[in-house]
This record gives C-alpha cells, sequence and structure tokens, in this order.
C-alpha cells in the first residue's frame, strides 16, 4: 500500500493525491560498459564522451564501427532518457536527444521504467532529490541500489506532463537569459581588448598613449588588520576581505563577511570605504578587482585599496582588460597560497590615454556596459530563485 499526499501549489483541475513510490518500482538502473583506451584509438566521427564531459564537449571520437558494436552488444539509452552522473558531479543530467555518441562505463546510469513516469517531471525530481547514502571519500558515488531505493511522490500522469511543461519552459527562459549575459560579458571583454590595445578609438581623439604606472593615477592603500574578537553579529560595519571580491561582479559582494560594531574615529577616517574605491585581491586568486557602491563598509588588512586622483571607473576598466591580472599572477609569490604586495600593485604599467576627456569617456562607455550586465545576471539571478521555489511547492 502506498502513502497519499499533496503538493503545496497545483495546477487546476488536479485534486487527486499524489503516491509514493520508490523508484526501483518504477524502473531500473541501465548502464554504458566501458570501452578500452586502445579501442578508443579507433578515430571517427561518432563523439565519445566520459564523466564529467557528457552534455558538453566530447573527450574524443570513435569509429562508426566500435559504436555499433557497443550499442548492439550493451544497454543503451534512448531518445528522451535522462542520463545521470553518479561519480564525482553527482546528479548532472542531461537529455539523450538520440544522436550518435557513446557514454563511458557505469559512471553514467539512467532510470529505464514504464510509462507511469515523463521524464520532464523526472528531471526536475531529479534536480531537487538529496541522494541518501554516497559512498566514498573523495570521489563520490552513487550506487544503482541508493538510486533505487529513492523515495518518489508522483501524480497521475497528465498532471506530471503538466508540470514537466512548465518547468520546460521555465528552463529555456533561464537558458535564453543566462546566454544573454555570457554574450555580454563576451562583448565586453572584446571590447576592452579592442579599446586598450588602441584598435579602437574614442571618436575625435588621436593623441598618442602613454605609459604610467599604476600609483601615479591612484593612492594604494590597504586595510586595518582586524581580529576575530572584534567582530559581532549585527555590527554597523561589514568587512570587506579578498573573500568579497569576486570574478563575476563589477561590484564588492556585501552579502558575506564579519561585522564590527565599535570603531575609533581614527580607524574610520583611514578605512572606512568610500564610493568609486577600487578593491584589489592580494592573497589567493590575486588581482581580481571590484569597484565599492554601498556604504558601512570598512576593509580589513591585505586587501589592496585604490582610490583614483582623477577617473576612478576608468582606472577600475583599465585593471580589468586581462594585463594587470596576468602581471599580477606573475609577480606575486608563496606556497601554496599566493601573495602581492602594495608595491607590486604600484608599480604595474600600462598605456592610458594622456587625455583626461578620453579617460572620462572609455569608463562611462563601460560603466554603462557594466550596468547592464548587472541587470540581465539579476533578472537570471531571479529566474533561477522562482524556479527553486516553485520547484519546492510543486514537488512533495
Amino acid at each position: 500500500m502506498t502513502d497519499k499526499t499533496m503538493p503545496a501549489l497545483r495546477f487546476r483541475g488536479f485534486y487527486d493525491a499524489w503516491e509514493q513510490r520508490k523508484l526501483g518500482d518504477l524502473g531500473s538502473v541501465e548502464m554504458n560498459k566501458r570501452i578500452f583506451k586502445e579501442e578508443t584509438s579507433e578515430i571517427g566521427d561518432v563523439p565519445f564522451y566520459k564523466i564529467g564531459t557528457f552534455g558538453s564537449m566530447p573527450n574524443a571520437f570513435i569509429s562508426r564501427k566500435l559504436f555499433q558494436e557497443y550499442k548492439d552488444k550493451y544497454s543503451y539509452p534512448e531518445k528522451g532518457d535522462l542520463l545521470i552522473s553518479a561519480s564525482g558531479s553527482i546528479g548532472k543530467i542531461v537529455e539523450y536527444k538520440g544522436a550518435d555518441e557513446y557514454f563511458q562505463d557505469s559512471n553514467i546510469v539512467w532510470l529505464k521504467h514504464d510509462n507511469r513516469l515523463i521524464n520532464s517531471f523526472l528531471k526536475q525530481f531529479y534536480n531537487i532529490v538529496k541522494w541518501q547514502g554516497l559512498e566514498g571519500s573523495t570521489i563520490k558515488r552513487l550506487y544503482n541500489k541508493t538510486i533505487l531505493e529513492t523515495q518518489i511522490n508522483i501524480p497521475h500522469r497528465n498532471e506530471q506532463i503538466k508540470i514537466g511543461s512548465f518547468f520546460k519552459q521555465l528552463d529555456n527562459l533561464i537558458t535564453q537569459n543566462e546566454h544573454k549575459v555570457d554574450l555580454l560579458k563576451q562583448l565586453k571583454q572584446a571590447y576592452l581588448q579592442k579599446i586598450f590595445s588602441q584598435e579602437l578609438r574614442v571618436a575625435g581623439f588621436k593623441d598618442d598613449w602613454e605609459e604610467r604606472k599604476l600609483g601615479e593615477l591612484a593612492s594604494v592603500l590597504t586595510g586595518f588588520p582586524f581580529k576575530n574578537e572584534d567582530f559581532v553579529a549585527n555590527g554597523k560595519y561589514l568587512v570587506i576581505t579578498n573573500g568579497n571580491i569576486q570574478n563575476d561582479s563589477s561590484v564588492v559582494d556585501v552579502l558575506l563577511g564579519n561585522r564590527i560594531d565599535d570603531i575609533s574615529d581614527e580607524i574610520k577616517e583611514r578605512y572606512y570605504l568610500n564610493k568609486n574605491d577600487i578593491l584589489v585581491t592580494m592573497d589567493g586568486t590575486v588581482g581580481r578587482t571590484a569597484k565599492v557602491v554601498d556604504d558601512n563598509l570598512i576593509l580589513a588588512q591585505r586587501v589592496g585599496r585604490l582610490v583614483s586622483n582623477t577617473n576612478p571607473e576608468f582606472v577600475y576598466q583599465w585593471l580589468n582588460h586581462g594585463s594587470f591580472f596576468n602581471e599580477m599572477t606573475k609577480v606575486s609569490h608563496g606556497g601554496t597560497i599566493k601573495h602581492i604586495s602594495l608595491n607590486e600593485i604600484s608599480n604595474y604599467r600600462s598605456t592610458v590615454p594622456s587625455n583626461n576627456i578620453e579617460q572620462q569617456k572609455i569608463g562611462a562607455f563601460f560603466k554603462q556596459l557594466d550596468i547592464t550586465i548587472d541587470l540581465h545576471q539579476q533578472k537570471l539571478d531571479l529566474l533561477k530563485k522562482q524556479k527553486q521555489a516553485y520547484l519546492q511547492k510543486m514537488f512533495i
């Protein structure tokens, strides 16, 4: 006898309780067999994927003859089957589209089920399931028995179709927005390369660019060595460290970190961050940058702070066309964790427009591009949050 349950949010017209079953009651786990290295030397035109790469770029290509031999001899997915990574990146899902391609060994599995399950519904369940009993220390392994013992709540087929179709449309919208954000980021990188190599120039400016040190364009400072006992749960000021500077954002991340409350006037005067300050990571992945746009931030030690003499937006974009990060990586020192000094940051050299107005125009152009990217990123983040909220309410 099965348990009867219902989700918090449903499509109109569906009232029956969902049934709780085990995946093993609805189907069996199928898998490919290992293909040996010497056999992959038969180069051909059939894509060959290993665990972690299926659904993206193939590792190699095998002959059509070898592919057909394995396809005839061993289990092979049908169009629409959901392939699951069962090792390493547990739970990565790819829908098999029916193309001729080979997926390596038992690390890639799929549930061969009867018509009580709709794959578009099952895919969303795979997105939220918390697999129990994973084995392995460094590399986790999802065994067949774990998949088969996993509980799933299922509605009638027609409701599964509705739910699957809804999330497919939402996934398509998310993918489209991810593509748009990626294209905008690629566009920015292309403009950075062309403008800072002077292949493109701002209309009306022809003066030669000149080589300058970063220390000539901005004061280069660092923060205060706060101690753990200085931090309080709901302090007024957020302490900014290297961890608040992320590659995928042009601004300082203020959603994480420790806070402080009582600080002396001297500390506040020297280490309080102002809008338009530029921060540079000095430990770990050195040379990352971000702009300060929020209030009530205090800088910690070992984070570089650049206070521009004239055009902060230009300085920020100047540091993001690639050579600054590469140079800081090259001059960094240390063992596992790399470090750079304020002096090494100050001594960074590259060419800049000699005309201050050209600097302003370049900075303004890239600032507007960053705003556009951030707006699209926010839309994408919102769509992902909405999907998670719907998953929580439409599944049990």
